[in-house]
């Protein structure tokens, strides 16, 4: 074995440990570099190749087989699937494209550097100091966020949506994701009605101050705490803390997701050859959350889980418009634009003139209540579905 093959593998087995030392925090990169004996420049180059081509990556390239025929033709195959195709993609999200519907072999650095040098993408420009980001919560369903974007999310559907996104404070990680024509009560249930039963009951929720969220006395002032919306008055009967936001600043984390939402889902929509909402919503649910949780999701701080298992279905009879109505002459009650006919009923010959509650489900679906006796079940248009059950004269 040559003395250059030799160094090679000193050179492969000392970055190796530096770089693990580094990962874990014991070592600074720029002492690292140092006792390499290269540029930070250089580390980090290394550090990338090991990512991008593992162990083969570190090999000196002067003492490689030239690759440079087979490279070219796949540099040129990859900038014509740019130019025809993904024009608007990040280069991440073109270089996972390429891998998972391509076959591409080359590694994300060389893709970024062969576009730049093309003019296909340009260079980013250097960041300035931000603000420092607030630390996430240490466990699972301590916070969560929820909150609405307004979005051409449709591929050929020039209208604005708004995509609702309910995720946790620890990790990122999505619970929630549907499009609707329009943000709302509903909406809000919706979403925590889905996470709840896929997760559990959770300690606080985060959102910003719109109108369903809060009652704001003074414009742009504090929220009410004895003023409740329907949102306000279902966390505090299921024990949820809620949290306003004042700025958009402080809304960071859901904001930064949607940027991520943003710039990826209409074009996974569009590769998928989806140009529906009932379209666009099955993809998000069956294949969109998780692929987005999988790439994006952090590591929460500490194991374990602050969620509660809703073990009595509480939250499905609590999430929901809830008002009080009275009963008319013709034993009828107005909601919104329908009229809801009681059905008979053995408790009692006639409901006229007497306060019932109604229940209007995130779907649209009714239900009348007297005290604790449901008397009527309805559909979305006001007509009856079933009535009290051992309640029928």
């Amino acid at each position: 074995m040559n003395r250059a093959r030799i160094d090679e593998g000193i050179r492969q087995m000392r970055f190796e440990e530096l770089l693990d030392r580094h990962e874990r925090g014991e070592l600074g990169q720029e002492l690292a570099a140092q006792r390499l004996g290269v540029s930070d420049r250089t580390f980090r180059r290394w550090r990338d190749r090991l990512k991008d081509e593992g162990p083969a990556g570190l090999k000196d390239r002067r003492l490689l087989p030239s690759g440079k025929r087979a490279a070219q033709a796949e540099i040129e195959r990859m900038l014509g699937l740019y130019r025809d195709t993904y024009s608007d993609f990040t280069v991440k999200h073109f270089h996972e494209q390429l891998v998972k519907r391509h076959s591409y072999k080359l590694g994300y650095t060389v893709t970024k550097v062969w576009l730049q040098r093309s003019g296909l993408v340009s260079r980013a420009k250097s960041r300035s100091a931000h603000r420092k980001k607030r630390p996430r919560r240490p466990m699972i369903g301590m916070m969560l966020h929820q909150d609405g974007s307004r979005y051409a999310w449709v591929p050929g559907d020039r209208r604005a949506y708004d995509l609702i996104v309910t995720l946790d404070d620890a990790t990122g990680e999505i619970y929630s994701a549907f499009i609707v024509e329009e943000e709302g009560t509903a909406s809000t249930f919706r979403g925590l009605l889905e996470t709840i039963e896929r997760k559990g009951l959770f300690c606080s929720l985060y959102t910003d101050r719109g109108s369903h969220y809060f009652h704001t006395p003074q414009a742009g002032g504090k929220v009410s705490r004895s003023q409740l919306t329907q949102v306000g008055r279902a966390l505090r009967q299921l024990g949820i803390e809620h949290i306003a936001a004042y700025s958009p600043q402080a809304r960071g984390r859901s904001e930064r997701a949607f940027g991520t939402l943003q710039d990826r889902l209409p074009k996974e929509l569009r590769l998928a050859g989806i140009s529906s909402v009932e379209g666009a919503n099955d993809f998000l649910r069956n294949v969109y959350i998780d692929d987005y949780n999988r790439r994006f999701a952090v590591q929460a701080e500490q194991d374990g889980s602050a969620f509660v298992a809703d073990s009595n279905g509480a939250a499905g009879d609590i999430l929901c418009v809830q008002e009080e109505r009275r009963v008319g002459n013709d034993n009828t009650l107005r909601w919104k634009a329908l009229s809801l006919q009681l059905p008979e009923s053995r408790l009692r010959p006639s409901f006229v003139r007497t306060q019932v509650r109604v229940r209007e489900s995130p779907n649209g679906s009714l239900s009348v209540f007297w005290g604790p006796h449901r008397l009527g079940d309805y559909a979305p248009d006001g007509s009856l579905i079933t009535q009290g059950t051992a309640l029928a004269a």
